[in-house]
Order: structure tokens, then C-alpha cells, then sequence
């Protein structure tokens, strides 16, 4: 696969209520628009929330489109959820890779770094909080001179 045509999405697990439908629209539009740039393979580490809304939207645009989905997993205790989605969507995808054999407490990163390193244009999802897994990896992209582009999650109101 020609890395030009590579898109992956990083985001937080946590998508506030009233900003779901928001983030959704905010997916589709952004990653139909690689799309129309001509990217055909689209990576998401399946985590809960923008992983999976996101693999949401490219399982839906793969039906008329000639694009490939594929699960980035960072170990294989996440294959065994019982989350109706990710069961679902992990169906759906045309590559799944497990980057490491078993838990260890920085088997995200080692996946976060593959899908940014494979991409050449990274989605975030992201409230600019300046710590978490998001803000790393938009950071890491960032130093890597990958494209990304941010759809702004509203901080929450305490």
C-alpha cells in the first residue's frame, strides 16, 4: 500500500452525549474528504469512542467505495470485548493486526506509532487537553511531518 494514501484517526475514548452527533458528522465529512484526495486505506486502533465511530464511518463509505479498513489492536485481551461495536465492526475490516503478543503498560504507544508511522495523514479528535494518548500522538505525528488534521472536541463544562 502507498503510504500517500494512508489515513488513521487518533481521539478520546470518552465523546461527551451532546457532542456525539457532532463528532460524527465532523468523521464523515473529514474522512470522505480523503477520500475525494484519493486515500483508500483507513487505520483505527479500535478503542471505544472515536476509534469505533470512526470505523463506523468508513465501514459505512467501504459499501459504494473502493477503500479498505483495517484494526490496528494493541493486544489480544482487546479482541476478547464484548462491546456489540467492536465485535460488529472488526467484521467489517480487511486487515487486523495485533502489535503485541500481551498487555504491557506501553503497548498503546507501540500501536499509536504504527498507525501514525503507516499514515501520511492523521485525523484527531481532540479537546488540545495537553496530557493522554490523543496529545501524544497528535505530538508524535506533528515531529513525523504527517498531516493532521483536528476536529475540535469541546472541553467539558465542570
Amino acid at each position: 500500500m502507498d503510504k500517500g494514501l494512508i489515513c488513521c484517526v487518533t481521539g478520546h475514548r470518552r465523546i461527551p452525549a451532546d457532542q456525539s452527533a457532532f463528532i460524527k458528522v465532523a468523521l464523515e465529512k473529514t474522512v470522505l474528504a480523503a477520500v475525494e484526495q484519493g486515500y483508500t486505506h483507513f487505520i483505527s486502533g479500535f478503542a471505544s469512542g472515536v476509534d469505533l465511530m470512526f470505523a463506523e464511518v468508513v465501514a459505512d463509505l467501504k459499501k459504494d467505495r473502493p477503500i479498505t479498513l483495517e484494526a490496528a489492536i494493541p493486544c489480544p485481551g482487546r479482541m476478547k470485548t464484548h462491546d456489540p461495536s467492536f465485535q460488529r465492526l472488526i467484521g467489517c475490516c480487511d486487515v487486523v493486526k495485533i502489535h503485541s503478543d500481551h498487555y504491557f503498560k506501553g503497548c498503546y504507544e507501540v500501536r499509536n506509532r504504527y498507525m501514525v508511522d503507516a499514515s501520511s495523514l492523521v485525523i484527531a479528535v481532540w479537546d488540545e487537553r495537553e496530557t493522554g494518548g490523543t496529545a501524544a500522538t497528535v505530538r508524535y505525528a506533528e515531529r513525523c511531518n504527517k498531516d493532521v488534521a483536528i476536529i475540535h472536541l469541546l472541553p467539558t463544562k465542570t
